[in-house]
């Protein structure tokens, strides 16, 4: 005799669920938001077949919510906002600097003009802006516009001036302030340069940015995200209350949130409370975060071998070793999981022998570190990070959106070698799949549908071959993006379609496992679903 709750019936479902030991199904009987059962509906129990409301999948490709480990939400729904250096809206410094002209058509002089997304290599001059471009667009007003890496950020004269920063002033600890011929700073600002100048742009009021975040949201349930990681602002800022808000307000999304411990180490206040640390919640804190080096496309990332073109140039390393200390105690005395940014061979080496001399510190299902990006990892490196339960979690994304830069940042050899996935799941290593939206040179970038394109053709945009022996299935792709992203960060009970397990998945409108891989990225969301309720239906 089945317990009183509601029930719901699907049937006529090509499922796909993530779960390798029972991979395919028709239908499935969903209690209160959680699976019951899941199988062929031929096997489904008696007692299930007129136990509640049936709905009809009509034969389309049923697969898990995508899982999002690594992005910056709050960050990505204020950009949308502002001047995006990305075609097809801006594919030249001429077109941004006429960008500019318009922004300031529309403000008072004084007010800040911000943008994102610029990447050199995808701009016709082929080159970065510097503060004479930008000043160009506008004179009597702060301008700064990010790159699409968010480690590189160019701002105007008026804005260096606000900073305090001429020639004379010193590069920061693991930041470079750039600088031509003649000792003059060009206006770009590389790493801990750009985010220590970050405090300076002005500051939305939590309702502005969540008003942002529930917009943003409604766009990633039709791309069929259904859990999201917030990996921390350059700002500063703390994220939580503007999620909490939203929560009060419809946000739909599960969610963990890091704390950029860059911004809080020194903050005596900062505590995580154990009882937002619970991952059955909706909302729940996850851990910190550090960033350890820079970007391939910034030259930044700390590689190596050096990068193509020079013998000295390697990268920057970002993190102290001190600040990579007190974030492994504090870590291990709340015992929450600890992100790092790595994605050169140095970086990676440099942590993962570091975490590895420690005990495992988080509960069981959560490691204690992962690894974000993993460009360019040592074999050694990987082999540790199996052994020692170190999970991966990478983006696809960036050789699809990014290949001329690292083409001009590495060759075409050593980039063939870069986001190793194959050897990754060969060595036995945890791999989840992300975008880090907005930090790609991409006009989109949380679709999850090029991603999995590349993952499974290693062929970039604009046809450039990325290493296919690294190519994976699409099957594993979609695990990748699922199961793999929801273990990398250690939510709870979702990435797979099993009993016990919550009701989220989305209905596609074609088949993802049987299309022309070629076709991935044409794919489209028809339904989503959270707790077995339709949140979304094109």
């Amino acid at each position: 005799m089945m317990s009183s709750g509601k029930i719901t019936v699907f049937v006529n479902g090509k499922i796909f669920t993530s779960n390798p030991r029972m991979p395919y199904g028709d239908s499935l009987v969903i209690k209160d938001g959680r699976i019951l059962w899941i199988g062929r509906r031929k096997e489904m129990p008696e007692e299930f077949q007129k136990a509640g409301e049936t709905v009809d999948f009509c034969g389309r490709r049923v697969i898990p919510g995508f899982v999002d480990a690594h992005m910056h939400p709050v960050m990505l729904a204020d950009l949308r906002r502002k001047i995006t250096v990305m075609p097809p809206e801006v594919n030249s410094i001429e077109a941004l600097i006429q960008a500019i002209k318009v922004k300031r058509q529309q403000q008072k002089a004084g007010e800040w003009i911000e943008g994102w997304g610029y990447d050199e290599s995808g701009l016709l001059e082929k080159r970065s802006p510097t503060r004479y471009d930008l000043d160009l667009g506008c004179s009597d007003s702060p301008v700064s516009i990010m790159r699409t890496c968010a480690h590189i950020r160019c701002v105007n004269s008026v804005a260096l001036k606000l900073a305090g920063i001429d020639r004379n002033t010193p590069d920061p600890p693991g930041g470079e302030i750039e600088r031509d011929a003649e000792g003059e700073p060009t206006g770009v600002l590389k790493e801990k340069a750009s985010t220590l100048f970050g405090a300076l742009l002005p500051e939305e009021s939590v309702e502005s940015r969540r008003d942002h975040l529930l917009e943003l949201g409604d766009l990633l349930l039709s791309q069929g995200i259904t859990a999201i990681c917030d990996m921390g602002d350059l700002d500063g800022l703390d994220n939580l209350p503007v999620y909490e808000a939203a929560l009060k307000k419809g946000f739909r999304q599960r969610t963990g949130v890091y704390y950029l411990w860059d911004f809080f180490a020194d903050k005596e206040s900062f505590q995580i409370l154990p009882e937002m640390m619970d991952r059955e919640r909706q909302l729940f804190v996850a851990g910190l975060k550090l960033i350890g080096d820079g970007s391939i496309s910034g030259r930044t990332a700390w590689m190596s071998r050096p990068y193509l073109g020079s013998d000295r140039e390697y990268g920057i390393s970002v993190c102290s070793d001190e600040l990579l200390d007190q974030a492994i105690e504090y870590c291990r005395e709340h015992h929450c999981q600890l992100a790092i940014h790595a994605m050169g061979g140095k970086a990676i080496d440099r942590m993962i022998n570091r975490v590895c001399r420690e005990k495992k510190w988080t509960p069981e299902g959560i490691p204690y570190v992962r690894m974000e990006h993993v460009t360019d990892p040592s074999r050694e490196s990987i082999r540790k990070a199996a052994e020692h339960g170190i999970s991966f979690v990478t983006q696809p994304i960036f050789q699809y959106a990014e290949s001329a830069s690292y083409l001009a940042n590495l060759g075409p050899e050593w980039m063939k070698e870069c986001y190793p996935v194959r050897t990754i799941l060969e060595e036995g290593a945890e791999l989840g799949f992300s975008t880090d939206a907005p930090a790609t040179f991409w006009s989109n970038p949380s679709d999850p549908f090029p991603g999995l394109k590349q993952a499974v053709t290693r062929i970039s945009a604009s046809g450039v071959d990325c290493g296919q022996d690294q190519a994976v299935g699409i099957e594993t792709a979609v695990r990748l993006y699922t199961d793999g992203s929801a273990r990398a960060a250690g939510f709870s009970h979702i990435g797979m379609l099993a009993p016990g397990y919550h009701g989220d998945f989305i209905v596609l409108n074609r088949d993802i496992l049987t299309i022309p891989s070629q076709e991935i990225d044409t794919l489209q969301v028809m339904e989503t679903y959270l707790d077995g309720q339709c949140v979304y239906r094109r």
